[in-house]
């Protein structure tokens, strides 16, 4: 064996060496890149997504619609949005039942539209069908938390050009 043999040898063997690594390295660096770039799954939810589905122009939706924003401004017991209640209520409801649920709060020292003095922790609102040229809609809100609820059903009706004609105890029908 020749000095030059010699000296070859363990450069081939650096090369060959550095060779397997790179073979070897190379397709474990895409997988890990490949798995790194791999989009994370989104976290699972042990509630299933509820959809809440509304039509324009239905009693229904329009009631929902209402109640939905008019215990969210009267009920940010932080910052209580006085004001747009207000404006929900000329928004929605007719000249006539402003006047008769004012007169009523008056005398019952309660909201007449929640017929409560607080904010329902949830509401519920349900079509209960055609009444003359209008239309019934229950709101059923219920109020405390845990074992301590009271429920109160709450008959709307809305008349046919879309506004709040009348909010009761009792039904219509």
């Amino acid at each position: 064996m020749n000095s030059n043999t010699a000296a070859r040898t363990p450069l081939r063997r650096t090369a060959l060496t550095a060779g397997v690594v790179a073979a070897l390295a190379l397709p474990l660096g895409l997988t890990v890149s490949a798995e790194a770039s791999a989009p994370t799954p989104a976290k699972v939810s042990a509630v299933a997504p509820r959809p809440t589905v509304g039509t324009v122009g239905e009693a229904v939706t329009r009631v929902a619609d209402f109640y939905g924003a008019y215990i969210d401004a009267k009920g940010d017991y932080e910052d209580p949005d006085g004001t747009l209640a207000t404006a929900l209520r000329e928004h929605y409801l007719t000249p006539d039942l402003a006047r008769r649920l004012a007169a009523w709060e008056d005398e019952n020292g309660a909201d007449g539209v929640l017929r409560a003095q607080n904010v329902p922790a949830q509401w519920k609102v349900t079509d209960n069908g055609a009444v003359g040229n209008g239309h019934e809609v229950v709101v059923t809100l219920t109020f405390g938390s845990g074992g301590t609820t009271q429920k109160t059903r709450l008959f709307v009706l809305v008349e046919r050009y879309d506004h709040i004609a009348d909010i009761g105890t009792t039904s219509n029908h």
